[in-house]
């Protein structure tokens, strides 16, 4: 068995907390705390807090804030 290292690729990320904050994040009624994203995977649940993550094919997906930490860093 061989091992492989993801290569680095930089994303554009969002911190998400209410409504109009990113436009991929959709709410189901008015008043709504949290929203959706519709992923490839299918719909993911979005939370005050949580990141928005913008991938290499245009695509979009929620990450918790601790995972966040761990996993990004600045690129500029």
């Amino acid at each position: 068995m061989a091992r492989y290292q993801k290569k680095p690729v930089v994303v554009d990320a969002v911190q998400w907390f209410k409504p109009g904050d990113h436009p991929a994040v959709v709410t189901e009624s008015p008043g709504d705390t949290f929203g959706y994203i519709d992923t490839p995977e299918g719909r993911l649940r979005v939370e005050p807090g949580d990141w928005v993550i913008t991938g290499v094919a245009g695509e979009n997906y929620p990450v918790k804030p601790d995972i966040f930490k761990k996993l990004y860093i600045t690129a500029d």
